[in-house]
């Protein structure tokens, strides 16, 4: 459909797309499922664009245009079990072997690793610097176990990321930016996708609601036609809207180069928080009916719980929000 790499150049298999298209095209996914828009935020936003941004033009031509298809499925591996919004921490390592790179580590909570063909991968040199790394399926001591139970995000395969002695060519080293700046500039893009993904979740909600509203009976009437739930429906309505605009105000920026990452924090964090209020209030109008799985909401609410905490927690946000105020970070 072309919803992996929209914004990658036409000559890689990607849309060449500008970044409010992309924008629409996540909010639409996640107005399904915020776990099919996970899929195309990661391939696109997380794999697809480090590889066109920091990969050499061999990588670039070999890689993004099965992945631009969807023959080829990416993840990015980035959290650690021990380092999640301290990424800085990660102890996931390569030693330089003469002919190879020598991995060892393991990363987690990892979208598509179960299915993934491909995985960009960040750990440090013998010298602790950050570098992005391409590891493919099928080298020896790599592995992708699978994450069970989930009560959020099922529609999206999520696990480990396992490197025992993985001997990685060194032509599948990203050449064109190191250090932690590197998968921030990732995330940044895929934060972006988020900010509009979480909306079409929101908007899914209240489009459930305002159709409940007028077919749902009670005292003889349907419940829309009461004062409380009409103020529910509108202020949906309003804070839908509002964070359209921002997105749209973001897009605008992206497209220009000028979006900075507390503007897309600001973004992210506050959309989602929308979302989940949306949700509840949603859920709310629908009743009883609301739990149950004829309905939406609590899918997107569980899945939203989700969104709310990965590629930058809620609080996390605030403080890149705080530092970029006051110029005092408060991370530690």
């Amino acid at each position: 459909m072309g919803a992996f790499g929209p914004t990658i150049p036409q000559q890689y298999g990607g849309g060449g797309l500008d970044y409010i298209s992309y924008g629409i095209l996540m909010q639409e996914i996640e107005r399904g499922d915020s776990g099919m828009r996970s899929t195309a935020s990661v391939q696109g936003s997380l794999v697809m664009y480090p590889i066109y941004k920091f990969g050499s033009e061999e990588q670039r031509k070999k890689y993004l245009p099965k992945l631009a298809s969807g023959e080829w499925l990416g993840c990015f591996g980035l959290t650690e079990p021990d380092h999640g919004s301290n990424p800085s921490g990660m102890v996931t390592n390569f030693k330089d072997m003469g002919d190879h790179y020598l991995l060892n580590g393991a990363k987690m909570w990892i979208s598509n690793a179960p299915k993934a063909d491909v995985a960009v991968v960040w750990a440090k040199n013998e010298a602790g610097r950050i570098h992005g790394l391409i590891v493919e399926r099928g080298m020896p001591g790599f592995t992708t176990p699978e994450t069970h139970g989930k009560w959020s995000l099922r529609a999206s395969a999520t696990g480990e990321l396992v490197f025992d002695n993985v001997k990685v060519p060194k032509e599948n080293l990203l050449p064109g930016k190191n250090g932690l700046g590197a998968p921030m500039m990732c995330l940044d893009s895929a934060r972006y996708g988020i900010a509009w993904g979480a909306i079409g979740a929101a908007m899914d909600c209240y489009d459930s609601a305002r159709r409940y509203a007028k077919e749902r009976i009670q005292f003889g009437k349907p419940i829309g036609s009461f004062q409380l739930v009409q103020k529910k429906l509108a202020e949906m309505l309003t804070e839908i809207t509002k964070a359209q605009l921002i997105n749209w105000r973001l897009g605008v920026l992206m497209n220009e180069g000028k979006a900075t990452t507390a503007q897309i924090s600001l973004a992210k964090r506050d959309n989602i928080r929308i979302a989940l209020e949306v949700a509840r209030e949603a859920r709310q109008i629908h009743g009883g009916m609301g739990i149950t799985g004829e309905y939406p909401i609590m899918r997107h609410m569980m899945n939203l719980e989700s969104v709310v905490t990965y590629e930058g927690t809620h609080d996390i946000h605030l403080l890149i929000l705080g530092n970029h105020i006051t110029g005092i970070p408060a991370f530690s």
